[in-house]
């Protein structure tokens, strides 16, 4: 049985706001991001996993060294241009480690879908989506289900809404983009390891995401930011393009 773990920083335990990300904490943050990673795949060994393939999936993809891993941890690293999950294929479950809310989110943490500077919405066909739904949508066209999701509470509740029988690890709450109460670091790290564990031993009952095709994503982009011009792509406005493809991740990615 493999195991993916698709790792983000900014709904790791013990993260608050950018300063643990790109401020002053930002090596206390990626540390945490590594204990955290260390803890989830032992669980999913505990649980019976043969392998377990984590992907630095925050930023550039390279956030800490691989000597900080539990040596049994496969690694993904650095980028991997028109592909979301390299290695995803023939995974029986993906887990999505400390993830965080969508953009515009009331409340979440580090609220966000894949880039502050430039994204104001997303949307997969017509509906509002995150990194979690998208992430899951296309882990779902590899014929992988996502069984766990970590982040903070808005993040756990969008994950339910888009991924139906998904078990979520609450591990702290948001009052807004850079405040939150931190849960115990004793209770977080109980919590993350009791989830993954029955997450891991019952991967059988979950089902990928079932996804309408073709696939449309539509980005409505911040001030300023340009609109791309290459064929596929239909400019909906000054500021807002869509993308319609046969896979949500070639719709995404191009």
């Amino acid at each position: 049985m493999i195991i993916y773990i698709f790792a983000d920083l900014e709904g790791i335990s013990g993260i608050s706001g950018d300063a643990y990300v790109n401020g002053e904490f930002a090596a206390a943050g990626r540390q945490l991001m590594v204990e955290e990673i260390n803890l989830c795949a032992s669980a999913c060994f505990e649980a019976g996993a043969d392998r377990v393939i984590v992907r630095d999936g925050h930023g550039s993809g390279v956030n800490f060294s691989s000597s900080q891993l539990d040596s049994r941890i496969e690694l993904v690293q650095g980028a991997t241009p028109g592909k979301r999950f390299f290695g995803l294929e023939g995974a029986s479950g993906l887990i999505l480690l400390g993830y965080h809310a969508m953009a515009g989110t009331p409340g979440a943490i580090l609220e966000h879908t894949y880039s502050s500077k430039t994204i104001m919405n997303l949307y997969l066909n017509g509906r509002p989506v995150g990194e979690i739904g998208l992430d899951a949508a296309i882990a779902g066209e590899y014929g992988v289900p996502v069984i766990l999701v970590s982040g903070d509470d808005k993040a756990c509740r969008e994950a339910e809404e888009w991924i139906p029988g998904v078990r979520t690890c609450c591990v702290k709450e948001g009052f807004g983009c850079n405040s939150g109460l931190l849960y115990r670091r004793d209770y977080t790290v109980k919590l993350l390891r009791e989830t993954t564990l029955a997450a891991v031993r019952s991967v059988a009952e979950f089902k990928p995401l079932k996804t309408d095709y073709p696939a449309t994503v539509r980005w409505d982009l911040c001030e300023r930011c340009p609109v791309p011009v290459q064929a596929g792509y239909e400019v909906l406005s000054g500021r807002s393009y869509q993308h319609t493809a046969e896979t949500v991740e070639k719709a995404f990615l191009g």
